[in-house]
């Protein structure tokens, strides 16, 4: 049995089959996804990159939000991905495209959690959390494998990207935008091409500047952190997306036990073939 899935981001998409005994992760492809295209578009490429699949007799997504994971439409808008899908009946599309009864939508980020929970950095562990850092942020919080959204133990939705901090969103002092910019303000320039990867780069080569900025934006994350931890009674963070590449400069800002995940997309994977197997 293989529980066929998507993981799609802002600029991909990967085909992948999960195979639950054993959660055997086989990736099929990895393809660029021009997401800036009209609507029609997008959903022909997302089609294109399922048709591939060895077997479609359902599909599982994983995808970001802002998303109603339940009626398929997307709300994402000023972000530079998939702004021709503000309010397109995205699954509604793929449902008649690829001629699917049984397709289910995924968070990014809880995927990434629970499949961490699955088979990963925090297997089994009563109540931890997952945190995407990349563009923005994504958070879940898990209690025995499952999602919290809501109580006043987790933040709105269990997503962190929707509190301030210092009176601004989250995303404002922690992101791969926000850590451009502490670095572009520290050192007076604007460098074109640049991002995270390379000033992580420059940080482990000893540039004062480069592992200042990268240590101020983490420690906003642990600061932000720390009173849902607390809340929750989580035992174990785990981090994943593409600036968690930095963890290495940045580890011990925080005071509680945070770990980094080698491969953040097949966590993903896996966590989106487990929900939906729990939801069949």
């Amino acid at each position: 049995m293989y529980v066929p899935v998507l993981e799609v981001g802002g600029s991909h998409v990967t085909a992948a089959v999960v195979a639950p005994d054993g959660w055997r992760v086989e990736v099929v492809d990895r393809i660029d996804l021009a997401s800036q295209q009209a609507a029609e578009a997008v959903v022909g490429q997302l089609a294109a990159a399922a048709r591939k699949l060895p077997t479609l007799d359902g599909l599982a997504i994983a995808i970001p939000g802002p998303f109603d994971y339940s009626a398929g439409v997307g709300w994402w808008q000023g972000q530079t991905k998939f702004d021709a899908l503000y309010g397109f009946p995205l699954g509604e599309a793929l449902r008649a495209e690829l001629d699917l009864d049984r397709l289910k939508f995924v968070n990014d980020a809880e995927a990434f959690a629970v499949g961490e929970w699955t088979a990963g950095l925090t297997r089994g562990v009563e109540r931890c959390a997952g945190v995407t850092v990349g563009t923005g942020i994504g958070t879940a919080f898990l209690a025995d494998g499952h999602v919290v959204r809501e109580g006043g133990s987790v933040p709105p939705g269990g997503e962190l990207y929707r509190t301030d901090y210092d009176g601004h969103p989250l995303e404002d002092s922690i992101s791969g935008r926000a850590l451009l910019h502490r670095y572009f303000a520290r050192t007076g320039s604007d460098e074109p091409g640049i991002g995270v990867k390379e000033i992580a780069d420059r940080a482990r080569a000893g540039e004062q500047a480069a592992s200042e900025s990268l240590r101020d934006g983490f420690a906003v994350l642990a600061e932000a952190l720390t009173p849902w931890i607390d809340r929750f009674r989580v035992t174990r963070t785990v981090l994943g997306g593409s600036i968690s590449g930095a963890f290495d400069l940045v580890h011990d800002v925080f005071d509680f036990d945070v770990v980094a995940t080698p491969d953040t997309e097949h966590a993903a994977i896996i966590g989106t073939a487990a929900h939906s197997l729990r939801t069949a």
